[in-house]
């Protein structure tokens, strides 16, 4: 006997894989990077752009896909989106040399820009009641931790067991169920007395350069110095040309970005918090990778099979987080998240070359997701909350780029502090109880916010399930 599935929860179910693998893409050659270096003998400066490449065009990318949701509708530019993704990763995985792979990557990254702000405007169509909706966005935010850390832990076994390059079958088979079920999503509503939104070029422009250009600057600082040409050249270009977005955006009549969309305080302390979490996360795995291979001689393989109690870790917190912030409200649940995760990542400060697995890393390994968790559900919540139906691209965009700027700002700062000190394992333990700080900085903001909690009305808690399962 079959148990049917309503409708909505199986689309939303289908969304939330595409926004796992749209994360989990970032990842997939984190730890197999050494492996790809090898085969096609690349250099440092040549693994450095390869490792940033999805990264950076997604980021840049977000604000105009965000505006291309907001102007055609969620479902067609999800489909747009999961194409492209499609395409490039075939092209990643057939990839002859080293051009084809770093070209793939970029392509990936415009197609998960466009994917992302996309599929959260169909979950908006899924879930119109504002507390169901803040509800999905519970589960919605814990959804690319999981991604990330999936990413993490399958990369070194697969990579060691058969090929890096069977790990983009992943984003190639999820675009492919994702756009054969997409006729099943609903539509996009139509815009306000018909018309819509502009489509500001030149704002996104300025938006795509600007902030490439500045991510660039500091990926590169982590294999250049900060005072180098390599790093103040596309520094300086990335600021000015962004200084130039927040100009012309105050003479648009319909910009990408409205001016006072991150005056709102709640929206940006929530911004704020989302780019912590995603900078301790990609922090953790970053430097353990490193440290485990690097330091302690471990595999690829065995290097990925450390991470699996921080996976397991994070589905169980995942599967409380949407509840917990229904329950108690967005704001105690990402103040609790930060802290939890800066106590996590205050455990790891703490390495050392001759201690154990089960007592110098495991600790940190399971607060730190747990932490994470939380706080990526209580955020996602904080920061799409109040937007306007014809804004949720526009929301989802800033959302994922503050996601996405986390790691390539906050890594490149931490690994920075950490090259000051003079041995490896110091470095690592500054960069750590730096981030930690950080983290705990940033839940004492969120906890001054205003507490509202309209989602525990008991007409609305009969449903929280629904996301949580």
């Amino acid at each position: 006997m079959s148990i049917a599935v309503p409708p909505a929860r199986a689309s939303f179910a289908l969304l939330g894989v595409v926004q796992a693998v749209l994360i989990f893409a970032i990842m997939i050659l984190t730890v197999p990077l050494p492996l790809v270096a090898r085969e096609l003998g690349l250099g440092p400066s040549e693994v450095l752009l390869l490792s940033a490449a999805y990264g950076l065009s997604f980021a840049a990318l977000l604000l105009l896909g965000g505006r291309l949701t907001d102007r055609h509708g969620g479902r067609p530019m999800l489909r747009w989106g999961l194409a492209l993704l499609a395409a490039a990763s075939v092209a990643c995985a057939l990839a002859p040399g080293y051009p084809v792979l770093l070209a793939g990557r970029f392509v990936q990254g415009a197609g998960a820009a466009l994917a992302a702000p996309a599929a959260v405007a169909v979950v908006r169509r899924l879930y119109p009641r504002p507390a169901d909706y803040r509800r999905a966005m519970a589960t919605w935010g814990g959804l690319s931790v999981i991604g990330a850390t999936t990413g993490s832990v399958v990369s070194g076994a697969v990579a060691a067991a058969v090929s890096w390059r069977w790990l983009f079958a992943v984003p190639v088979l999820v675009a492919l169920a994702g756009l054969g079920r997409s006729g099943s999503l609903p539509a996009a509503a139509p815009a306000p007395s018909g018309r819509r939104p502009a489509l500001d070029l030149r704002g996104a422009a300025l938006a795509t350069a600007g902030l490439c250009a500045a991510s660039y600057a500091l990926v590169a600082s982590t294999d250049h110095g900060w005072r180098t040409a390599e790093v103040l050249a596309p520094l300086g270009a990335g600021l000015l040309l962004l200084l130039a977005f927040a100009a012309a955006e105050r003479r648009t009549a319909d910009p990408l970005l409205p001016p006072g969309f991150l005056a709102d305080r709640t929206r940006a302390t929530a911004l704020v918090a989302v780019m912590a979490t995603s900078a301790g996360t990609a922090l953790a795995f970053v430097l353990l990778s490193l440290y485990l291979q690097q330091l302690r001689g471990w595999s690829a393989a065995e290097t990925s099979a450390a991470f699996l109690p921080y996976a397991a870790a994070l589905l169980l917190s995942g599967r409380l987080a949407g509840p917990l912030t229904a329950r108690f409200g967005p704001v105690p649940v990402t103040a609790a998240g930060l802290a939890l995760e800066g106590v996590g990542l205050a455990l790891l400060a703490g390495l050392d070359p001759a201690g154990s697995y089960p007592t110098g890393l495991l600790p940190g390994l399971l607060l730190l997701p747990a932490g994470a968790a939380a706080s990526f559900a209580g955020a996602a919540v904080l920061a799409t909350g109040g937007v306007a139906p014809e804004r949720t691209g526009l929301a989802a965009g800033v959302l994922n780029t503050a996601m996405e700027l986390g790691p390539t700002a906050g890594l490149a700062a931490l690994m920075a502090l950490a090259a000051t000190r003079p041995t490896t394992v110091g470095g690592y333990a500054t960069a750590f109880a730096a981030a930690a700080a950080g983290l705990a900085l940033t839940a004492v903001a969120v906890g001054a916010l205003p507490r509202t909690n309209p989602t525990t009305t008991p007409e609305h808690t009969t449903r929280i399930k629904e996301f949580s399962s």
